[in-house]
């Protein structure tokens, strides 16, 4: 038996390929497929089954393409109705692959499909619980992404404590829980860092296991402090329920090079978002006007889908050279699958070429201090999250978080400077190149973040 967590740290995301006897499963496989089907080659095994725990809300998942990949069944638990052909489980049912057993425990609440699987060994012991995103180490799944008409939040909740209560709280404390997703995903509020653990130790740890709880204690619990999802997550789930382009079309598309004429040709012929997924300082130092920073080398998934709401949005790719296939990959992971192409030569054939070119100042946490002791009146903007603001940040700084942008845009005027900071620099840019696009001229961009504002010793720190 081989059980291999495949996790991916932009996504926070755990898939899973078991292996035994010559069969295998992947349970929650991403976008892109090459990589189970390699798996599957090198142990000479044949990929029998693609277990589904629910339709994914904050990724696109590689079902499709892997079942016809490899000729493999999807299953799906209970009330799941996908558009495609797929095998509906009942629940307890089993599927044998080579001398382990997996058996399907529905447990709604998250949402209505969603589905445990239990792996069993060759004698029947139980040996570890894939829970989708039913069960998290440190939390469980936030039960307002699958709300029908005659469902509140509540419902969903009520649900869910139904089911961890009834199908997993009475399962063995030593079975391994691997979960869908970690700490990062926006599909809990409380995740650990920890991506697999025993359900022994949960019981011990994760809040909604209290064995006291009572069902409105945790409905309580589990849905205070709900921020409200991404805009793209409904999105992503109709695309896992209906079906999808295939990867490798996506990519062909996606990777197509442009000279910079025929870029700005594009760009003014399509209305494309121009996407520059370089380093943020190198981003600042240059950039094409009107184009957005999302950094590939930070949670550049997330943040796409954030902060573009429509996911059918024409892309034009400004890249680090030879990470053209990357980005459109990571792009098709989270639905956005309308890449037109890419800068070919980077930025620095854009310049070569004499084009127009825009730049964002940034200064230090040592500067931003100097003109801080020199108008104690300047504005500084905190775009963390409100729970990292409320933990440290500047006396008399304004939070106005990255996450709602719309939002926080109101807080920012256009006539003085505006010094911009986040926790490392890397939001900070993003925030800053989203509203320069929308005409703020006057944004300051501060290096390093609000490590590098605390590590000085220059500014009075203030929490809440």
């Amino acid at each position: 038996m081989k059980i291999e967590q495949i996790y991916t740290g932009c996504l926070a995301q755990g898939a899973y390929y078991i292996q035994s006897e010559g069969e295998a499963v992947v349970i929650d496989p991403l976008r892109e497929i090459q990589p189970y089907i390699d798996r599957a080659k090198k142990d000479n095994s044949k990929i029998k089954y693609v277990f589904e725990t629910h339709f994914h809300a904050d990724f696109v998942s590689g079902h499709i393409d892997l079942a016809k990949a490899t000729g493999a069944k999807i299953i799906y638990g209970p009330l799941a109705n996908p558009d495609f052909e797929a095998v509906i489980a009942k629940d307890e049912e089993e599927f044998k692959v080579g001398k382990l057993t997996f058996k399907v425990l529905h447990t709604p609440g998250h949402t209505m499909e969603s589905t445990c699987y239990l792996l069993q060994d060759e004698n029947g012991n139980d040996v570890a619980l894939f829970t989708g995103d039913t069960l998290f180490i440190g939390d469980v799944g936030r039960p307002d992404l699958a709300q029908k008409s005659h469902l509140t939040i509540g419902d969903l909740a009520g649900h869910l404590f139904d089911s961890l209560r009834n199908k997993i709280m009475p399962l063995e404390n030593s079975i391994t829980i691997y979960p869908a997703h970690g700490a990062g995903s926006a599909c809990g509020k409380n995740m650990s860092k920890e991506t697999l653990d025993t359900l022994g130790s949960q019981k011990q740890t994760n809040y909604a296991l209290r064995a006291d709880m009572t069902k409105q204690d945790f409905i309580n619990e589990v849905t205070d402090g709900l921020l409200p999802p991404p805009a793209y997550f409904p999105l992503n789930v109709m695309l896992n329920k209906q079906g999808y382009d295939s990867i490798h079309e996506v990519i062909k598309r996606g990777t197509q090079a442009l000279s910079p004429d025929t870029f700005e040709a594009t760009a003014n012929e399509t209305g494309a978002l121009l996407l520059d997924t370089r380093d943020a300082q190198i981003f600042a130092k240059g950039f094409i006007p009107n184009s957005i920073f999302i950094g590939i080398d930070g949670s550049f998934a997330p943040w796409v889908g954030a902060l573009i709401p429509d996911i059918k949005q024409q892309i034009l790719l400004i890249t680090d050279e030879g990470r053209e296939e990357e980005v459109v990959t990571r792009l098709a992971r989270v639905g956005y699958d309308y890449s037109l192409g890419y800068l070919k030569g980077g930025f620095e054939a854009w310049r070569n070429a004499g084009k127009e070119m825009d730049s964002i100042q940034s200064i230090t946490a040592d500067e931003l201090a100097t003109i801080k002791n020199a108008n104690a009146k300047i504005k500084i903007v905190d775009v963390r999250k409100q729970s990292e603001y409320n933990t440290e940040h500047i006396s008399e700084v304004v939070n106005a978080p990255l996450d709602f942008i719309n939002d926080s845009m109101l807080k920012i005027t256009k006539d003085e400077p505006v010094y911009i900071h986040c926790q490392g620099g890397y939001r900070s840019m993003v925030f800053t190149s989203v509203l320069r696009a929308r005409g703020y001229d006057n944004l300051i961009d501060v290096k390093g973040g609000f490590k590098a504002i605390k590590d000085s010793n220059k500014f009075l720190l203030n929490n809440i």
